[in-house]
């Protein structure tokens, strides 16, 4: 099977679960001999392979100790700057995201619904407002 957007989180749970068995038991280990090798506990990692949710951490252990963490980089690859932001930037990495068109700023919403039906609030601070 293949992972496609269009599978419920349940099924690909199941699925990775069932690859990370199988090759479990192409490395010829019983469960209790990849859970004391990944230093999570049997539980953990039959819930793993039964495809039921698990922390992050935990996959993360068990693949170190089926050796396939290097394969987490065609899972997450590096992010490339797309032409444009490369001009933008000029060797800069970017630290935040900008504002969508037509969505208010955070600070602003939160400013706003803390003062609303206070007459005696003071107005929020603003850059030029001394």
């Amino acid at each position: 099977m293949n992972f496609i957007a269009t599978l419920s989180d349940d099924v690909l749970l199941a699925e990775l679960g069932q690859r990370l068995a199988q090759l479990r038991l192409n490395h010829n280990w019983q469960q209790h001999e990849l859970a004391t090798e990944a230093g999570v506990s049997l539980r953990t990692l039959s819930r793993i392979e039964a495809g039921e949710p698990s922390q992050t951490i935990n996959l993360l252990r068990v693949l170190r100790a089926l050796g396939l963490v290097e394969n987490l980089e065609a899972l997450v690859p590096p992010p490339a700057a797309s032409p444009l932001q490369q001009l933008q930037l000029q060797g800069k990495q970017r630290k935040r995201a900008s504002r969508r068109p037509g969505k208010p700023a955070k600070a602003a919403e939160i400013a706003a619904t803390e003062t609303h039906g206070l007459a005696d609030a003071k107005p929020a601070w603003q850059w030029g407002s001394e």
